[in-house]
């Protein structure tokens, strides 16, 4: 049983989706804490030859609250977020076939900033074919007081893992012999490096998931899906 485990982030670059479509079975995060200018609420797309920064606005409140307590601003204008994507992207090739898609990911009814997100990962993944089962940290019967690697291999064991997969920028984090003491197998995906066309633009490389399905078919996608190295 392959086993990822990640916080939910808004519309994430492609190896996001390599890591769960890689796995058996994906742990997205929805008690841990929210941290500030990462890429939970936020991601990069292309405008205009250049990078454009988005964000889902979050409601003021604790830093110390988890994911699943924070929420979307009431201010956020979908419309005008919809808007910007729209003038970016109108002359990429899968324009209309895409935009339904955000459109129901955007304009999605729901202020809690988790389940706004999660939501927009289950639809990408259906956009994409991906078949993994997804399931919600807090749902998992373990020691959520756990963190960590502690708290990874609590999960693991809960779901039966033989190999648990990361995301290459986890390595300092994770010890293999901990691991192999509960016989599980660790692995640290690696995504290649990933070209495609954006117009008539020098490419600019890892931004959001939305880029991607913009320039390139779902058949070209699930062949990116699998452009990775696994590094044990």
């Amino acid at each position: 049983m392959k086993i990822g485990i990640m916080q939910p982030y808004f519309l994430p670059y492609i190896g996001y989706f390599q890591l769960l479509n890689a796995v058996d079975k994906y742990v997205i995060y929805d008690n841990i804490q929210y941290t500030k200018k990462g890429w939970i609420n936020r991601n990069r797309i292309l405008q205009n030859g250049k990078d454009l920064l988005i964000t889902v606005p979050v409601e003021k409140d604790s830093d110390y609250l988890d994911i699943k307590d924070r929420f979307v601003s009431n201010g956020f204008e979908r419309k005008k977020l919809l808007n910007q994507i729209r003038e970016s992207y109108r002359k990429a090739p899968y324009f209309n076939n895409v935009m339904p898609l955000i459109e129901n990911i955007i304009n999605y009814k729901e202020n809690n900033l988790f389940l706004y997100i999660h939501n927009s990962v289950l639809n990408m993944c259906e956009y994409l074919n991906i078949k993994t089962e997804i399931i919600v940290s807090s749902t998992l019967n373990i020691d959520h007081s756990l963190k960590g690697q502690d708290k990874v291999i609590a999960i693991c064991k809960e779901l039966n893992a033989t190999d648990y997969y990361n995301a290459i920028g986890g390595q300092e984090l994770y010890n293999t012999e901990d691991f192999g003491k509960e016989n599980i197998s660790l692995h640290f995906l690696s995504t290649n490096s990933i070209e495609y066309k954006q117009l008539k633009n020098e490419f600019i490389p890892w931004l959001s998931i939305l880029d991607v399905v913009m320039f390139n078919s779902c058949n070209e996608i699930n062949d990116m899906l699998n452009e990775y190295k696994l590094i044990n």
